[in-house]
């Protein structure tokens, strides 16, 4: 037996994987995050699979469930929200699996800011406009961020951004970004993408429809993902990729 750690994707349930819904299909225990996991994506598990909410667990006690089930001979999938190589401590509880001598594995999900680029109908890498994204997050009552990874310093490429866990920061994130970016640069919000109560937000960092006015407007306060960039805007002077060009030999 294993523990599994599976990506659950954005929220709705027809956006995992078939190796995921085989895994629920599977388990005896099944672990997973309330705060941000629809319900509806536990209509993968057994009728009998015990499952355990996180929201209100330490790691310590996470872990031991995960450690209990698998000494009982019990299959056990541990679900994060969106893909686990994103801010799912998959880092801390693997650590303590190996020292407990669990096995583990890891199947990825469909990540929240790749699914809130896809509602807003969006690349986030356009041909001569940007070509990177900076996935990253804000510290504030959470664990401190390395020195050298400061906003301002990813901000200062021009990539797109993409800010998670900063949604109640919004009004003073934008204030660092606008030096970069410029106040009229396009921003969008997605807040519990293709989950029930999806909201969706289009505005800019400052200017005319700035959007830390219609986050806050809304009142949002968790599960939001914040895009920030040129290549969210509809541009003209846009280029096109060179692996499709007719000028290309092939």
């Amino acid at each position: 037996m294993s523990v599994h750690f599976v990506g659950a994707g954005p929220g709705a349930a027809d956006l995992i994987t078939l190796r995921a819904a085989a895994l629920l299909g599977a388990a005896d225990v099944v672990l997973f995050p309330g705060t941000y996991i629809d319900t509806d994506v536990l209509g993968h598990c057994r009728a009998d699979a015990r499952l355990v909410d996180t929201q209100d667990l330490d790691l310590d006690r996470i872990t031991a469930a995960m450690v209990e089930a698998h000494a009982a001979g019990r299959d056990v999938v541990r679900l994060t929200s969106g893909d686990p190589s994103l801010y799912s401590a998959l880092h801390e509880q693997t650590r303590r699996l190996d020292t407990a001598g669990v096995p583990w594995d890891v199947t990825p999900g469909v990540p929240a800011y790749a699914a809130a680029a896809a509602i807003v109908g969006r690349e986030l890498t356009v041909p001569l406009v940007a070509q990177s994204v900076v996935l990253t997050r804000t510290q504030a009552r959470s664990t401190a961020m390395p020195e050298r990874e400061s906003l301002a310093a990813f901000a200062a490429t021009g990539a797109t951004l993409v800010l998670h866990l900063a949604i109640t920061r919004t009004r003073a994130l934008m204030a660092q970004i606008e030096p970069f970016y410029g106040a009229d640069c396009p921003v969008a919000v997605v807040a519990r993408a293709t989950q029930p109560g999806e909201v969706v937000l289009r505005g800019t960092v400052g200017g005319a429809a700035p959007i830390a006015d219609l986050v806050e407007s809304q009142e949002l306060r968790q599960a939001a993902v914040i895009l920030v960039g040129p290549a969210l805007a509809e541009r003209a002077d846009a280029g096109e990729s060179w692996l499709y060009s007719t000028g290309r030999k092939r």
